[in-house]
């Protein structure tokens, strides 16, 4: 199981993916953060990027705030 600290920016104009000092990512995203619609891309893209189903992903604290903590169920 590995643990994530990612800061969320919504509303970007693309997606990226990106690694920051103390292994903290930041993950731009097309979505609004309304109706979970951020979250749901969030859960996508990482699920895509580590190569696990939706499912493996959940985020366990942060769901209405930009810092989120993430797990990923290998």
């Amino acid at each position: 199981m590995t643990t994530l600290s990612v800061k969320v920016k919504p509303n970007s104009k693309q997606q990226k993916i990106q690694s920051e000092a103390e292994g903290v990512l930041t993950v731009r995203l097309k979505s609004p953060p309304t109706d979970g619609k951020a979250n749901n891309e969030l859960i996508k893209l990482l699920a895509k990027k580590y190569g696990v189903r939706k499912s493996q992903v959940t985020i366990k604290s942060g769901l209405t705030s930009k810092w989120k903590r993430i797990e990923i169920d290998h």
